[in-house]
């Protein structure tokens, strides 16, 4: 996730604070004596609002660390994300989706039951993040499931434009009712 001197620094960075808040407590320790508790109660000295103060700064900085990578490893003008949704199920049991942008596998995914089941009630999974340099681009999603007389293999084929700004593409997967079978589809989301 992080290069090696990225890691050294946050290491340092968490080893100081930790030494830190070490020292505090000492002296915090030395200014007001606690009455030992018995050896036989397993009681936890209360955190120390200090303590607590220093975890949720580690908390923020962790966040801001990860939205910074996100940023420098996907920058806005080369970025293309695509996210994978499902309506219904009840004509198709999703099993792998393979993803591949001008004929190169980005993503490829197995389905257990959880995630099928988060699909069916609403939830997205982002299937892949990278960078694609500006112009066409062919994009191609390949699905694989089980339906009540037969099994799918279906694939479903888009051309973008991929333009300074970042493409967001959504592969949808939505029963039709007239046709009494799913239908493959990939949306091209404009970004505001």
């Amino acid at each position: 996730m992080f290069n090696a001197p990225v890691k050294l620094a946050l290491l340092g960075l968490l080893f100081l604070l930790c030494a830190n808040a070490k020292g505090e407590s000492a002296d915090l320790q030395k200014e007001s004596p606690v009455v030992a508790a018995p050896r036989e109660s397993v009681q936890q000295a209360p955190v120390t609002p200090q303590v607590e103060a220093l975890k949720e700064s580690v908390l923020t900085l962790n966040r801001d660390l990860l939205i910074l990578e996100e940023e420098l490893l996907y920058p806005p003008s080369n970025q293309v994300a695509v996210y994978l949704s499902m309506d219904l199920g009840q004509f198709f049991n999703l099993d792998a989706v393979k993803v591949e942008i001008d004929s190169k596998l980005v993503a490829s995914e197995l389905y257990t039951d959880k995630q099928i089941n988060a699909l069916f009630r609403g939830g997205v999974q982002r299937l892949f993040v990278g960078n694609l340099k500006a112009g066409e681009h062919e994009v191609s999603a390949f699905f694989t499931g089980r339906g009540p007389q037969q099994d799918y293999k279906r694939g479903a084929k888009l051309v973008v434009s991929k333009t300074q700004s970042p493409l967001v593409l959504e592969l949808k997967i939505v029963d039709s009712s007239v046709q009494l079978q799913p239908t493959f589809d990939i949306k091209e989301w404009k970004a505001e």
